[in-house]
C-alpha cells in the first residue's frame, strides 16, 4: 500500500458524516419506522449504491472535472434542494392529518402499493442529488489520499468505505424499524412526521443557500 495513505483518516470521517443526522439518516429512519424493516433496508441500499458513486467517481477525479464546470453543481443544486422540500412537504401533510395511520407503518402494505424498487429508487436519488456528496468525497480522497496512490488503493479506500456505510445505513434501518421504535411512531406519528419536515426542509434550504464551491 502506498506510503501516506491514510485509510483510519478517511474512515472516521467517513463514519462522522455517514452516521450523523442528515437527509441520508432521516430518510433510513423514517422510513425504517413507518413501512417497516425491508422497505428501511431498501432505502438505506439506494443511499449506499449513491454513496458508492460518489465515492467512485471522487478517486476518478471527476470531483474536480464536475467543480471546474460550476453549472454541474448548479443542477445538482436545484434537484436536490428541490427534492428535500418535496420530502419536507410530504411529512408537513402527514404531520398534519389527523388520526392513527395506518397498519403500512408496521411494513403491512395495502395491495403493495410501495414496492421495494421504488424505495431503494428513492434512496438512490436522494444520495445522488446531493451536490455536498461529491465535494465531501473530493474533500475526503484529497486529503487522505496521496497524489501517487495506485488503483489498488483506490479500490481499497473505496471498497472500505463502502463497507462501513453498509454497516452505518443499514444499522439504522435495523434499528428505527425494532418494535419498540415502531410503537413509538405509531403513538407520536405526527411528532415524529413534523421533525422529519423540518429537516428536510432545513436541509433543502441549506443547499440552496450554502456555497458549495
Amino acid at each position: 500500500m502506498t506510503d501516506g495513505l491514510h485509510l483510519p483518516l478517511i474512515l472516521a470521517a467517513a463514519l462522522l458524516a455517514s452516521a450523523s443526522p442528515g437527509p441520508a439518516t432521516l430518510a433510513i429512519a423514517g422510513t425504517a419506522m413507518k413501512s417497516g424493516r425491508k422497505y428501511g433496508l431498501a432505502v438505506a441500499a439506494g443511499i449506499l449504491t449513491g454513496s458508492l458513486v460518489w465515492s467512485t467517481a471522487a478517486a476518478c477525479g471527476l470531483g474536480a472535472a464536475m467543480l471546474a464546470n460550476a453549472w454541474v453543481f448548479e443542477v445538482l443544486r436545484w434537484f436536490g434542494a428541490g427534492y428535500l422540500i418535496f420530502l419536507a412537504v410530504k411529512s408537513a401533510r402527514s404531520a398534519l392529518k389527523p388520526g392513527e395511520p395506518a397498519l403500512r407503518g408496521l411494513g403491512l402494505h395495502n395491495g403493495g402499493q410501495t414496492s421495494l424498487k421504488r424505495m431503494y429508487l428513492s434512496g438512490l436519488a436522494l444520495h445522488l442529488t446531493n451536490p455536498k456528496a461529491i465535494l465531501f468525497f473530493g474533500a475526503l480522497y484529497a486529503v487522505g489520499v496521496p497524489a501517487g496512490a495506485t488503483p489498488a488503493d483506490l479500490a481499497t479506500v473505496i471498497l472500505a468505505i463502502g463497507a462501513q456505510s453498509t454497516l452505518v445505513f443499514h444499522g439504522y434501518a435495523l434499528l428505527f424499524s425494532s418494535a419498540p421504535v415502531a410503537r413509538g411512531y405509531l403513538r407520536l406519528r405526527r411528532w415524529f412526521e413534523g421533525a422529519f419536515a423540518i429537516g428536510f426542509g432545513y436541509a433543502g434550504v441549506k443547499i440552496l443557500t450554502a456555497r458549495l464551491y
